[in-house]
């Protein structure tokens, strides 16, 4: 029988934003081979289209919004066809200080690569969270991993190396 190889996994984020750079490294270190690490402040749409599978740090900043970094590229992206490819996202957010929109750039991301036909992979459980509200809702899960440094920095550790393990399995 023969294996499919997983193709290489692009890990874009903001290389300053210490937090989101913190979980990217972790992600790197569990999955070391598959993963080209790209800086959004940076990233051309050459280098972009050449991936297939994504993991896109996506930090929700102020009220509910993209950060500045991802908000200069959405642009680029909306020439995109984004059909067949693969995106799974985390992002940082502060439920406590900002439960009315906790997360809401994971769900504003989701939804633009959903509208150029990619492919969401990666929803995790919002069991262990008190929100009011966030765009990264879908049912009773998120459409990507949340994390919380402000209110449960504990429980990052945990939540990323599960959310690797399943994300291994939804890149093959």
């Amino acid at each position: 029988m023969i294996q499919k190889t997983m193709k290489k996994i692009a890990l874009i984020y903001s290389f300053r934003s210490n937090k989101t750079a913190a979980v990217a490294k972790k992600i790197k270190s569990l999955w070391e081979d598959k993963i080209h690490e790209l800086d959004i402040e940076t990233l051309t749409v050459e280098q972009f289209v050449e991936f297939e599978n994504y993991i896109l740090g996506v930090p929700t900043w102020f009220d509910g919004e993209l950060p500045s970094y991802w908000d200069e590229f959405v642009p680029a992206m909306e020439d995109m066809d984004l059909t067949g490819r693969k995106f799974a996202i985390f992002g940082n957010g502060d439920q406590v200080n900002y439960p009315e929109n906790f997360g809401d750039a994971v769900g504003i991301m989701a939804e633009i690569i959903e509208s150029l036909g990619g492919t969401i992979i990666g929803y995790t459980s919002s069991k262990g969270y008190v929100f009011e509200k966030s765009q990264s809702l879908v049912g009773e899960r998120f459409c990507g991993l949340l994390l919380d440094f402000e209110n449960q920095p504990k429980q990052n550790e945990e939540r990323v190396v599960s959310w690797i393990e399943s994300l291994k399995k939804e890149f093959q």
